[in-house]
């Protein structure tokens, strides 16, 4: 896997097919990830790669989305749920399209929206990247920042929790693996502590 031609093929399909929006976004995202990996010891290009391949088919239509859910053999919760639907079938493209076999970028890609319990450290760094890139404005995204940069799984944790509450709050659906990797780093804390 040559990863300077695949890191251009991306760039090139960004620059293609995102909005500025989403350009802007996935930049900040890769600058946030790659210093995350700098600060907690994880491979740079696996991350580059990760954090530009995160959002591939992010604001793609439903329609659209649904026949990849269906063509990939993906689980029927992500039908109509672009949301959840976008980085699993960018992870399966990536794998398919590009030829991309390392399981912890697919991972890092495949998770970065709903986390999972056991995350590698590069899962953790694109989720939180995702999260709290410097054109993210929420409550809290300050405080979640500081945190990344003190402690990976405490900021995790924040996360996770920050985001069921607000999907909560939404009635939206809640994935099971966002409540299980909470769960998880919970009880990893206690025991920890």
């Amino acid at each position: 896997m040559n990863m300077d031609y695949i890191k251009r093929q991306i760039t090139d399909y960004i620059k293609d097919n995102f909005s500025e929006k989403r350009r802007i976004h996935t930049e900040g995202v890769r600058i946030t990830a790659v210093k995350l990996a700098e600060k907690y010891g994880e491979n740079i290009e696996n991350t580059e790669l990760a954090a530009l391949f995160h959002d591939m088919f992010r604001g793609v239509q439903v329609d659209i989305i649904n026949d990849y859910v269906n063509q990939l053999g993906l689980n029927k919760k992500y039908l109509n749920n672009p949301n959840l639907a976008h980085g699993k079938i960018a992870a399966k493209v990536m794998e398919q399209n590009y030829g991309i076999d390392n399981e912890d970028i697919l991972n890092a890609v495949s998770f970065h929206t709903t986390g999972r319990a056991g995350m590698s450290r590069l899962e953790k760094i694109i989720y939180l990247a995702d999260a709290i890139e410097p054109n993210r404005d929420y409550p809290s995204v300050d405080l979640l920042r500081n945190l990344a940069d003190e402690n990976l799984d405490k900021a995790l944790i924040m996360s996770l929790e920050r985001t069921i509450d607000y999907v909560k709050q939404q009635g939206s659906f809640l994935d099971e693996d966002t409540i299980k990797a909470r769960d998880y780093y919970l009880k990893e804390k206690s025991d920890n502590d």
